[in-house]
Protein backbone atom coordinates (compact mmCIF):
# COMPACT_ATOMS: atom_id res chain seq x y z
CA UNK A 1 0.00 0.00 0.00
CA UNK A 2 0.97 3.65 -0.72
CA UNK A 3 1.92 5.69 2.56
CA UNK A 4 0.82 9.83 1.20
CA UNK A 5 -0.58 12.34 3.36
CA UNK A 6 -4.19 12.46 5.06
CA UNK A 7 -7.16 13.61 3.05
CA UNK A 8 -10.64 13.87 3.82
CA UNK A 9 -12.68 10.14 4.46
CA UNK A 10 -15.26 9.25 1.80
CA UNK A 11 -18.19 8.01 3.54
CA UNK A 12 -19.05 4.15 2.89
CA UNK A 13 -22.55 3.39 2.99
CA UNK A 14 -23.64 -0.20 3.30
CA UNK A 15 -25.61 -1.94 0.44
CA UNK A 16 -29.07 -2.90 2.14
CA UNK A 17 -29.56 -7.07 2.65
CA UNK A 18 -32.21 -7.30 0.16
CA UNK A 19 -29.10 -6.98 -2.13
CA UNK A 20 -27.18 -10.16 -0.79
CA UNK A 21 -28.21 -12.05 -3.35
CA UNK A 22 -26.89 -10.67 -6.15
CA UNK A 23 -23.47 -10.28 -4.47
CA UNK A 24 -20.53 -13.04 -4.65
CA UNK A 25 -19.26 -14.53 -1.25
CA UNK A 26 -15.49 -13.56 -0.90
CA UNK A 27 -12.65 -14.80 1.38
CA UNK A 28 -9.98 -12.87 1.48
CA UNK A 29 -6.15 -14.27 2.61
CA UNK A 30 -4.26 -11.99 4.88
CA UNK A 31 -5.66 -9.53 7.16
CA UNK A 32 -3.01 -7.03 7.04
CA UNK A 33 -3.58 -3.46 5.62
CA UNK A 34 -5.35 -4.18 2.30
CA UNK A 35 -7.00 -7.63 3.19
CA UNK A 36 -8.36 -5.84 6.89
CA UNK A 37 -9.24 -2.79 4.73
CA UNK A 38 -10.88 -5.13 1.44
CA UNK A 39 -12.75 -7.02 4.41
CA UNK A 40 -14.29 -4.11 5.58
CA UNK A 41 -15.20 -2.45 2.18
CA UNK A 42 -16.28 -5.63 0.55
CA UNK A 43 -19.00 -6.03 3.53
CA UNK A 44 -20.04 -2.62 2.99
CA UNK A 45 -20.60 -3.10 -0.74
CA UNK A 46 -23.18 -6.38 0.52
CA UNK A 47 -20.83 -8.95 0.08
CA UNK A 48 -20.45 -11.91 2.81
CA UNK A 49 -17.08 -12.17 3.43
CA UNK A 50 -14.58 -14.54 5.50
CA UNK A 51 -11.26 -13.16 6.74
CA UNK A 52 -8.31 -16.04 6.51
CA UNK A 53 -4.92 -15.47 8.72
CA UNK A 54 -3.00 -17.89 10.96
CA UNK A 55 -2.99 -14.67 13.35
CA UNK A 56 -5.18 -15.81 16.32
CA UNK A 57 -4.89 -11.94 17.10
CA UNK A 58 -6.02 -10.37 13.81
CA UNK A 59 -8.77 -12.91 13.53
CA UNK A 60 -10.13 -12.53 16.85
CA UNK A 61 -9.69 -8.70 16.05
CA UNK A 62 -11.73 -9.06 12.64
CA UNK A 63 -14.61 -11.40 14.24
CA UNK A 64 -15.32 -8.82 16.57
CA UNK A 65 -15.73 -6.22 14.53
CA UNK A 66 -12.02 -4.42 15.58
CA UNK A 67 -9.80 -3.07 13.58
CA UNK A 68 -5.92 -4.86 13.74
CA UNK A 69 -4.73 -1.73 12.18
CA UNK A 70 -4.95 1.46 12.70
CA UNK A 71 -6.86 3.16 9.91
CA UNK A 72 -9.38 5.92 9.66
CA UNK A 73 -13.09 4.85 9.33
CA UNK A 74 -11.90 1.32 9.73
CA UNK A 75 -13.63 0.25 13.35
CA UNK A 76 -16.79 1.36 12.07
CA UNK A 77 -17.17 -0.61 9.22
CA UNK A 78 -16.17 -3.83 10.50
CA UNK A 79 -18.30 -3.53 13.57
CA UNK A 80 -21.03 -2.83 11.01
CA UNK A 81 -20.23 -5.94 8.92
CA UNK A 82 -20.15 -7.97 12.24
CA UNK A 83 -23.30 -6.95 13.40
CA UNK A 84 -24.92 -7.79 9.93
CA UNK A 85 -23.51 -10.86 9.92
CA UNK A 86 -21.56 -10.27 6.45
CA UNK A 87 -17.99 -10.40 8.26
CA UNK A 88 -16.59 -13.88 9.65
CA UNK A 89 -12.96 -14.97 10.21
CA UNK A 90 -10.96 -18.44 10.43
CA UNK A 91 -7.44 -19.52 10.18
CA UNK A 92 -8.97 -22.88 8.25
CA UNK A 93 -8.36 -21.27 4.75
CA UNK A 94 -10.06 -24.17 2.71
CA UNK A 95 -12.95 -24.26 4.57
CA UNK A 96 -13.32 -20.39 3.69
CA UNK A 97 -12.06 -21.28 -0.06
CA UNK A 98 -15.19 -24.16 0.14
CA UNK A 99 -17.78 -21.80 1.40
CA UNK A 100 -17.34 -18.74 -1.07
CA UNK A 101 -17.42 -17.96 -4.45
CA UNK A 102 -13.92 -15.88 -5.17
CA UNK A 103 -10.83 -15.81 -3.07
CA UNK A 104 -9.00 -12.71 -3.01
CA UNK A 105 -4.74 -13.37 -1.72
CA UNK A 106 -3.19 -10.58 0.21
CA UNK A 107 -0.55 -12.29 1.89
CA UNK A 108 3.27 -11.12 2.37
CA UNK A 109 5.78 -11.24 -0.14
CA UNK A 110 8.80 -9.90 1.41
CA UNK A 111 11.99 -9.77 -0.23
CA UNK A 112 13.89 -12.82 -0.29
CA UNK A 113 17.55 -13.28 0.60
CA UNK A 114 18.89 -12.29 -3.05
CA UNK A 115 16.89 -9.22 -3.60
CA UNK A 116 13.85 -10.80 -4.81
CA UNK A 117 10.81 -11.84 -4.30
CA UNK A 118 9.72 -14.16 -1.41
CA UNK A 119 7.25 -16.70 -2.79
CA UNK A 120 6.42 -18.78 0.05
CA UNK A 121 3.62 -17.51 1.68
CA UNK A 122 1.94 -17.31 -1.71
CA UNK A 123 2.85 -21.31 -2.09
CA UNK A 124 1.43 -22.17 1.59
CA UNK A 125 -1.63 -20.55 0.63
CA UNK A 126 -2.25 -21.85 -3.06
CA UNK A 127 -1.89 -24.91 -1.26
CA UNK A 128 -4.45 -24.61 1.08
CA UNK A 129 -7.08 -22.98 -1.73
CA UNK A 130 -6.46 -25.56 -3.69
CA UNK A 131 -7.26 -28.02 -1.16
CA UNK A 132 -10.49 -26.35 -0.47
CA UNK A 133 -11.12 -26.01 -4.58
CA UNK A 134 -11.46 -29.78 -4.67
CA UNK A 135 -13.92 -30.56 -2.18
CA UNK A 136 -16.13 -27.66 -3.72
CA UNK A 137 -18.72 -27.62 -7.26
CA UNK A 138 -18.78 -24.42 -8.76
CA UNK A 139 -16.48 -22.35 -10.45
CA UNK A 140 -13.97 -20.21 -8.42
CA UNK A 141 -12.10 -17.09 -8.75
CA UNK A 142 -8.83 -16.70 -6.90
CA UNK A 143 -7.63 -13.26 -7.20
CA UNK A 144 -4.12 -12.25 -6.67
CA UNK A 145 -3.59 -8.84 -4.80
CA UNK A 146 0.15 -8.89 -3.68
CA UNK A 147 2.86 -7.19 -5.51
CA UNK A 148 4.69 -9.60 -7.10
CA UNK A 149 6.98 -10.28 -10.33
CA UNK A 150 4.96 -10.48 -13.53
CA UNK A 151 4.43 -14.25 -14.19
CA UNK A 152 3.92 -14.92 -10.68
CA UNK A 153 0.41 -15.71 -10.86
CA UNK A 154 0.54 -18.04 -13.16
CA UNK A 155 3.67 -19.58 -12.99
CA UNK A 156 3.74 -20.05 -8.81
CA UNK A 157 0.11 -19.92 -7.34
CA UNK A 158 -1.93 -21.04 -10.65
CA UNK A 159 0.07 -24.20 -11.05
CA UNK A 160 -0.17 -25.11 -7.23
CA UNK A 161 -3.80 -24.72 -7.21
CA UNK A 162 -4.33 -27.62 -10.14
CA UNK A 163 -2.39 -30.09 -8.52
CA UNK A 164 -3.66 -29.53 -5.03
CA UNK A 165 -6.77 -29.64 -6.27
CA UNK A 166 -6.87 -31.82 -9.46
CA UNK A 167 -8.84 -29.10 -11.23
CA UNK A 168 -8.42 -26.95 -14.40
CA UNK A 169 -7.62 -23.07 -14.91
CA UNK A 170 -10.62 -22.10 -17.61
CA UNK A 171 -13.28 -24.98 -16.49
CA UNK A 172 -13.37 -24.88 -12.96
CA UNK A 173 -11.82 -22.35 -11.88
CA UNK A 174 -10.53 -18.55 -12.75
CA UNK A 175 -7.22 -16.36 -12.03
CA UNK A 176 -7.32 -12.97 -11.73
CA UNK A 177 -4.40 -10.22 -11.01
CA UNK A 178 -5.88 -7.64 -9.12
CA UNK A 179 -4.01 -4.67 -7.57
CA UNK A 180 -4.62 -2.49 -5.07
CA UNK A 181 -4.41 1.36 -5.02
CA UNK A 182 -4.75 2.39 -1.50
CA UNK A 183 -2.79 4.61 0.50
CA UNK A 184 -2.55 4.17 4.20
CA UNK A 185 -4.60 6.59 6.21
CA UNK A 186 -7.02 7.14 3.44
CA UNK A 187 -7.26 3.50 2.67
CA UNK A 188 -11.40 3.03 3.28
CA UNK A 189 -11.90 6.33 1.33
CA UNK A 190 -9.69 5.15 -1.62
CA UNK A 191 -11.56 1.59 -1.68
CA UNK A 192 -14.63 3.78 -2.52
CA UNK A 193 -12.98 6.30 -5.02
CA UNK A 194 -10.65 4.09 -6.88
CA UNK A 195 -7.80 6.01 -9.02
CA UNK A 196 -8.53 3.08 -10.81
CA UNK A 197 -9.50 -0.35 -10.94
CA UNK A 198 -7.06 -3.25 -12.70
CA UNK A 199 -8.48 -6.72 -13.33
CA UNK A 200 -6.21 -8.79 -15.22
CA UNK A 201 -7.80 -12.31 -15.67
CA UNK A 202 -7.46 -15.28 -17.27
CA UNK A 203 -11.21 -15.58 -19.04
CA UNK A 204 -14.05 -13.10 -19.87
CA UNK A 205 -16.08 -15.17 -17.66
CA UNK A 206 -13.13 -14.23 -14.31
CA UNK A 207 -13.28 -10.82 -16.01
CA UNK A 208 -17.18 -10.72 -15.60
CA UNK A 209 -17.58 -12.39 -11.79
CA UNK A 210 -14.49 -9.41 -11.11
CA UNK A 211 -16.26 -6.56 -12.81
CA UNK A 212 -19.53 -7.26 -10.63
CA UNK A 213 -17.83 -6.73 -7.16
CA UNK A 214 -16.27 -3.82 -8.48
CA UNK A 215 -19.24 -2.42 -9.93
CA UNK A 216 -20.63 -0.26 -7.06
CA UNK A 217 -17.64 1.60 -6.75
CA UNK A 218 -15.98 1.57 -10.32
CA UNK A 219 -18.09 1.02 -13.03
CA UNK A 220 -15.24 1.23 -15.90
CA UNK A 221 -12.61 -0.78 -14.78
CA UNK A 222 -9.60 -1.88 -17.00
CA UNK A 223 -9.48 -5.63 -18.30
CA UNK A 224 -6.27 -6.47 -19.32
CA UNK A 225 -3.79 -9.85 -18.88
CA UNK A 226 -2.16 -11.09 -15.87
CA UNK A 227 1.29 -10.23 -16.56
CA UNK A 228 0.19 -6.31 -17.43
CA UNK A 229 -1.45 -6.25 -14.49
CA UNK A 230 1.06 -7.19 -12.20
CA UNK A 231 3.69 -5.38 -14.04
CA UNK A 232 1.24 -2.02 -13.45
CA UNK A 233 1.69 -2.77 -9.89
CA UNK A 234 5.46 -2.45 -9.67
CA UNK A 235 5.41 0.40 -12.62
CA UNK A 236 2.95 2.91 -10.21
CA UNK A 237 5.00 2.10 -6.99
CA UNK A 238 8.33 2.40 -8.57
CA UNK A 239 7.14 6.02 -10.50
CA UNK A 240 5.39 7.45 -6.71
CA UNK A 241 9.45 6.48 -5.72
CA UNK A 242 10.73 8.45 -8.34
CA UNK A 243 8.56 10.97 -7.69
CA UNK A 244 9.31 11.24 -4.18
CA UNK A 245 13.38 11.51 -5.16
CA UNK A 246 12.75 14.28 -7.82
CA UNK A 247 11.09 16.27 -5.56
CA UNK A 248 13.55 15.88 -2.81
CA UNK A 249 16.40 16.72 -4.84
CA UNK A 250 14.68 19.64 -6.59
CA UNK A 251 14.03 20.63 -3.00
CA UNK A 252 17.45 20.43 -2.15
CA UNK A 253 19.03 22.20 -5.24
CA UNK A 254 16.60 25.06 -4.48
CA UNK A 255 17.81 25.09 -0.58
CA UNK A 256 21.49 25.59 -2.06
CA UNK A 257 20.62 28.26 -4.55
CA UNK A 258 18.26 30.23 -2.02
CA UNK A 259 15.39 29.12 -3.61
CA UNK A 260 12.03 28.17 -1.86
CA UNK A 261 11.36 24.42 -3.39
CA UNK A 262 7.70 24.24 -2.41
CA UNK A 263 6.97 27.68 -3.83
CA UNK A 264 9.06 26.14 -7.01
CA UNK A 265 6.99 22.62 -7.02
CA UNK A 266 4.04 24.80 -6.48
CA UNK A 267 4.41 25.83 -9.92
CA UNK A 268 5.28 23.13 -11.15
CA UNK A 269 2.33 20.91 -10.31
CA UNK A 270 -0.24 23.29 -12.05
CA UNK A 271 1.03 22.27 -15.42
CA UNK A 272 -1.58 18.74 -16.07
CA UNK A 273 -0.61 18.95 -19.92
CA UNK A 274 3.51 17.91 -19.21
CA UNK A 275 5.04 17.60 -15.90
CA UNK A 276 1.99 15.86 -14.33
CA UNK A 277 0.22 14.13 -17.83
CA UNK A 278 0.81 10.70 -19.75
CA UNK A 279 2.93 12.80 -21.86
CA UNK A 280 6.72 11.68 -21.83
CA UNK A 281 5.65 8.62 -19.85
CA UNK A 282 5.25 6.25 -23.04
CA UNK A 283 8.41 3.74 -23.47
CA UNK A 284 10.52 5.28 -26.79
CA UNK A 285 13.71 6.14 -28.05
CA UNK A 286 15.91 8.67 -25.91
CA UNK A 287 15.24 11.96 -25.07
CA UNK A 288 17.11 14.80 -27.05
CA UNK A 289 16.94 18.03 -28.69
CA UNK A 290 18.21 22.15 -27.53
CA UNK A 291 16.59 21.42 -24.18
CA UNK A 292 16.28 18.38 -22.25
CA UNK A 293 19.97 17.13 -22.03
CA UNK A 294 20.82 21.26 -22.17
CA UNK A 295 19.55 21.17 -19.03
CA UNK A 296 19.91 17.92 -16.96
CA UNK A 297 23.73 19.08 -17.62
CA UNK A 298 22.92 22.29 -16.20
CA UNK A 299 21.04 21.29 -13.18
CA UNK A 300 23.84 18.35 -12.09
CA UNK A 301 26.88 21.41 -12.43
CA UNK A 302 24.79 23.67 -10.53
CA UNK A 303 24.79 21.20 -8.20
CA UNK A 304 28.05 19.96 -8.29
CA UNK A 305 29.08 23.31 -7.78
CA UNK A 306 26.80 23.92 -4.56
CA UNK A 307 28.41 20.70 -2.86
CA UNK A 308 24.36 19.19 -3.26
CA UNK A 309 23.89 15.61 -3.99
CA UNK A 310 21.82 14.75 -7.00
CA UNK A 311 21.94 10.62 -8.13
CA UNK A 312 18.72 10.28 -9.48
CA UNK A 313 19.22 13.41 -11.88
CA UNK A 314 23.00 12.86 -12.14
CA UNK A 315 22.22 9.76 -13.90
CA UNK A 316 19.81 10.44 -16.15
CA UNK A 317 22.27 10.67 -18.90
CA UNK A 318 23.47 7.22 -18.58
CA UNK A 319 20.02 6.05 -18.25
CA UNK A 320 19.34 7.78 -21.32
CA UNK A 321 22.58 6.59 -22.97
CA UNK A 322 21.37 3.08 -22.17
CA UNK A 323 18.82 3.47 -24.26
CA UNK A 324 20.83 4.70 -27.73
CA UNK A 325 23.02 1.30 -26.69
CA UNK A 326 19.75 -0.91 -26.85
CA UNK A 327 19.16 0.55 -30.12
CA UNK A 328 22.60 -0.28 -31.10
CA UNK A 329 22.42 -3.50 -30.11
CA UNK A 330 19.02 -4.22 -32.08
CA UNK A 331 20.75 -2.88 -35.32
CA UNK A 332 24.07 -4.93 -35.03
CA UNK A 333 22.38 -8.21 -34.28
CA UNK A 334 20.34 -8.21 -37.47
CA UNK A 335 24.00 -8.14 -38.95
CA UNK A 336 22.99 -5.45 -41.32
CA UNK A 337 25.93 -3.68 -43.68
CA UNK A 338 23.18 -1.32 -45.00
CA UNK A 339 20.91 0.41 -42.69
CA UNK A 340 18.20 3.13 -43.36
CA UNK A 341 17.37 5.63 -40.94
CA UNK A 342 13.83 7.24 -41.45
CA UNK A 343 13.89 10.10 -39.24
CA UNK A 344 16.70 12.68 -38.21
CA UNK A 345 15.54 15.48 -35.94
CA UNK A 346 14.95 14.54 -32.13
CA UNK A 347 11.11 14.35 -33.16
CA UNK A 348 8.19 14.48 -35.97
CA UNK A 349 7.51 17.96 -37.19
CA UNK A 350 10.45 19.97 -37.05
CA UNK A 351 14.62 20.07 -38.84
CA UNK A 352 16.52 20.11 -34.99
CA UNK A 353 19.19 18.27 -35.10
CA UNK A 354 20.64 19.61 -31.88
CA UNK A 355 21.76 16.01 -29.62
CA UNK A 356 18.82 13.73 -31.90
CA UNK A 357 19.75 10.73 -30.12
CA UNK A 358 19.83 8.98 -33.46
CA UNK A 359 22.72 11.05 -34.55
CA UNK A 360 24.91 9.19 -31.98
CA UNK A 361 23.57 5.94 -33.89
CA UNK A 362 24.27 7.04 -36.61
CA UNK A 363 27.75 7.79 -36.52
CA UNK A 364 28.41 4.76 -34.60
CA UNK A 365 27.45 2.52 -37.08
CA UNK A 366 29.70 4.56 -39.74
CA UNK A 367 32.41 4.18 -37.31
CA UNK A 368 32.00 0.23 -37.58
CA UNK A 369 31.81 0.27 -41.71
CA UNK A 370 27.99 -0.08 -42.10
CA UNK A 371 26.78 2.11 -44.85
CA UNK A 372 24.10 4.55 -43.94
CA UNK A 373 21.01 6.67 -46.18
CA UNK A 374 18.50 8.57 -43.79
CA UNK A 375 15.22 10.66 -44.71
CA UNK A 376 13.43 13.31 -42.61
CA UNK A 377 10.57 15.10 -44.39
CA UNK A 378 11.88 17.89 -42.49
CA UNK A 379 15.28 17.86 -43.24
CA UNK A 380 16.78 18.67 -46.49
CA UNK A 381 20.31 19.07 -47.98
CA UNK A 382 19.40 23.65 -47.33
CA UNK A 383 18.96 22.54 -43.39
CA UNK A 384 21.37 24.96 -41.82
CA UNK A 385 23.36 22.06 -40.08
CA UNK A 386 26.73 23.35 -39.30
CA UNK A 387 24.73 26.52 -37.06
CA UNK A 388 23.06 23.82 -34.98
CA UNK A 389 26.69 21.86 -35.09
CA UNK A 390 27.86 25.22 -33.27
CA UNK A 391 25.57 25.43 -30.57
CA UNK A 392 25.99 22.27 -29.42
CA UNK A 393 29.97 22.06 -30.53
CA UNK A 394 30.99 20.69 -26.36
CA UNK A 395 27.42 18.13 -26.26
CA UNK A 396 26.56 16.25 -29.42
CA UNK A 397 29.53 14.04 -30.29
CA UNK A 398 27.25 11.83 -33.37
CA UNK A 399 26.22 15.49 -34.52
CA UNK A 400 29.79 16.44 -34.91
CA UNK A 401 31.28 13.51 -36.45
CA UNK A 402 28.44 13.70 -38.56
CA UNK A 403 28.14 17.32 -39.82
CA UNK A 404 30.72 16.75 -43.19
CA UNK A 405 28.58 13.60 -44.55
CA UNK A 406 25.07 14.52 -43.09
CA UNK A 407 23.90 15.84 -46.31
CA UNK A 408 25.32 13.31 -48.18
CA UNK A 409 23.42 10.50 -46.75
CA UNK A 410 20.11 12.48 -47.06
CA UNK A 411 17.00 10.60 -49.40
CA UNK A 412 14.82 12.27 -51.41
CA UNK A 413 12.44 9.79 -50.32
CA UNK A 414 11.82 7.49 -47.31
CA UNK A 415 11.11 4.64 -50.21
CA UNK A 416 14.62 5.29 -51.75
CA UNK A 417 16.48 5.19 -48.32
CA UNK A 418 15.11 1.63 -47.34
CA UNK A 419 15.57 0.37 -51.08
CA UNK A 420 18.74 -1.65 -50.56
CA UNK A 421 18.66 -1.88 -46.90
CA UNK A 422 19.19 -4.86 -44.46
CA UNK A 423 17.55 -3.05 -41.90
CA UNK A 424 15.41 -0.19 -41.03
CA UNK A 425 16.06 1.93 -37.73
CA UNK A 426 12.24 4.26 -37.13
CA UNK A 427 12.77 6.91 -35.14
CA UNK A 428 9.31 8.93 -35.87
CA UNK A 429 5.93 7.70 -35.64
CA UNK A 430 4.22 9.36 -38.58
CA UNK A 431 1.51 7.10 -41.23
CA UNK A 432 3.82 7.86 -43.94
CA UNK A 433 6.63 5.93 -42.25
CA UNK A 434 4.18 3.21 -40.81
CA UNK A 435 2.76 2.78 -44.34
CA UNK A 436 6.58 2.21 -45.46
CA UNK A 437 7.40 -0.35 -42.86
CA UNK A 438 4.34 -2.51 -43.54
CA UNK A 439 5.73 -3.20 -47.11
CA UNK A 440 9.09 -3.46 -45.85
CA UNK A 441 8.31 -6.43 -43.51
CA UNK A 442 6.54 -8.49 -46.65
CA UNK A 443 9.81 -8.65 -48.05
CA UNK A 444 11.18 -11.12 -45.77
CA UNK A 445 14.36 -9.77 -46.13
CA UNK A 446 14.58 -6.63 -44.35
CA UNK A 447 14.93 -5.85 -40.93
CA UNK A 448 13.12 -2.93 -38.51
CA UNK A 449 14.04 -1.82 -35.85
CA UNK A 450 10.99 0.40 -34.55
CA UNK A 451 12.07 3.05 -31.25
CA UNK A 452 9.12 4.54 -30.94
CA UNK A 453 6.34 2.18 -31.70
CA UNK A 454 6.04 3.43 -35.02
CA UNK A 455 3.19 0.49 -36.06
CA UNK A 456 0.72 0.27 -33.13
CA UNK A 457 -0.26 -3.13 -34.28
CA UNK A 458 2.61 -4.83 -33.19
CA UNK A 459 3.90 -7.55 -36.34
CA UNK A 460 4.10 -11.14 -35.96
CA UNK A 461 7.78 -11.28 -37.99
CA UNK A 462 10.72 -12.57 -37.12
CA UNK A 463 12.23 -9.31 -38.98
CA UNK A 464 10.26 -6.79 -36.32
CA UNK A 465 12.35 -5.57 -33.44
CA UNK A 466 10.98 -3.16 -30.91
CA UNK A 467 13.20 -1.25 -28.15
CA UNK A 468 10.43 -1.83 -24.72
CA UNK A 469 8.29 -4.16 -26.48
Amino acid sequence: MFDFPRSDLATATAVPLALLEEKAAISIVGLGYVGAVSTACLAALGHRVVGVDLDAGKVAAIAAGRAPIHEAGLDRLLSDGVARDLIAATDDLAAAVRDTDVTFVSVGTPTAPDGGCDHRYIEAAARDMGRGLAEKDGFHVFAMRCSIPPGTTMKVMTPILEEMSGKRLGVDFGVAFNPEFLREGVAVADFHAPPKTVIGATCPRTAQIMRRIYEPVDAAPVVTSIETAEMVKYADNVWHAAKVCFANEIGRLAKSQGVDSHAVMDVFCRDTKLNLSPYYLKPGFAYGGSCLPKEVRAVSHIAARAGVSLPMIDHLGASNRAQIEESLRLVRATGARRVAVLGLAFKPGTDDLRESPILEVIAELRAAGIEVMAHDPAVTPDTDIEGQLAYVRHASPGLAALAGDLRGLLAAEAAEAVRDADAVIVTQATPAYAALLDAVLTDGRTHVVDVVRALPDLPESPFYHGIGW
